[in-house]
């Protein structure tokens, strides 16, 4: 069996081109079905955190003509930071990469976006913001991954509107949409899932950032959970990377998101047009609405909502959509 080598969604700007991905040893790991029904539902999301990877293996992007080169990390992760000599068309392209075993080529088709010009762009969380995820009990939120299969998941009501709306906000042409990031602290393992679940649901089409790969059951058992701050690391990096755009956050309560917005907020006070924090239990939280009246006394708009209908609305008083 060959290795298995997974991309995923890159993006660039006027200066900078970045892509990524991982190499696999043989295994199921592009094969998952989210289809099947409870046992065997579990049994491919299971099969997900008993992935290996390969380390400091060597791996080609096809560049402007040229093969460059570079080496997987320890956890099999790489990625490409290429200084651009020449200006990318805006909208989503194709990027290739390929990997060498016994003497034969193993490549892949990856996509990656260049925002068309414009000022606005959008950072969301992923459970529980617009997954319904049940962060808040991990017993449930267990039992909903491995027993609930994609078609069972849910979303929350009026979510496909209000995102679809931002990302259509201020664009005057119809294939032309605005910057859109997930950056959730679930793990890579889990890209296939959710690339398919918003497909479905008809989200907007988004770079993903997650956490670092897993690959044991043990890991299984804490994901999405423990340290958040490659959450804070990456959002700042899209802020910095894309400096001219105003951002709007959308997240939840469920776990660190208003005070990881709100730390953002004090380092990027103009470039935060708004904050969205959806309510997930039945009274909203008095640290996190101090941590929002908080980010409102810098002048960044801010909503907390039960439902998305609040928020909608709210997006309309301050102009965000029509």
């Amino acid at each position: 069996m060959k290795p298995i080598l997974k991309l995923y969604r890159g993006y660039a700007n006027d200066q900078e081109f970045i892509v990524f991905g991982h190499v696999f040893k043989p295994n199921t790991a592009n094969s998952y079905e989210f289809e099947k029904k409870r046992f065997k539902n579990a049994q491919s999301i299971l099969n997900m955190y008993r992935v290996k990877t390969i380390g400091n293996t060597e791996v080609y992007l096809e560049h402007n003509g040229k093969k460059i080169m570079t080496k997987t990390l320890d956890d099999g992760y790489f990625k490409f930071c290429i200084p651009l000599e020449e200006e990318l068309e805006h909208g989503w392209g194709d990027y290739y990469v390929s990997i060498y075993y016994k003497g034969g080529e193993i490549r892949e088709k990856g996509s990656y976006i260049r925002p068309y010009d414009g000022n606005l762009g959008f950072i969301s969380d992923i459970d529980d913001t617009f997954l319904v995820s049940h962060t808040r009990n991990f017993f449930k939120k267990i039992y909903i991954l491995l027993f609930k299969n994609i078609n069972k998941r849910k979303i929350f009501e009026g979510v496909v509107p209000h995102y679809q709306a931002l990302s259509t906000a201020g664009r005057n042409k119809k294939d032309e949409m605005n910057a859109f990031f997930y950056v959730s602290s679930s793990e890579w393992n889990l890209y296939n899932f959710i690339v398919k679940f918003t497909q479905k649901h008809e989200l907007p089409r988004a770079v993903l950032l997650l956490k670092d790969i897993k690959t044991s059951l043990t890991d299984f058992l804490v994901t999405g959970r423990g340290n958040h701050n490659h959450k804070f690391d990456k959002i700042k990096h899209i802020l910095e990377f894309y400096p001219h755009l105003k951002y709007t956050l959308l997240g939840d309560d469920s776990q660190h998101d208003p005070f990881l917005y709100e730390d953002i907020c004090k380092i990027f006070p103009i470039t935060v047009k708004a904050v969205y924090i959806r309510q997930t239990g039945s009274q909203k939280k008095a640290k996190a609405l101090a941590a929002l009246k908080n980010i409102e006394s810098i002048g960044v708009s801010i909503c907390y909502f039960k439902d998305s209908e609040e928020a909608i609305a709210h997006s309309k008083r301050i102009g965000l959509i029509q």
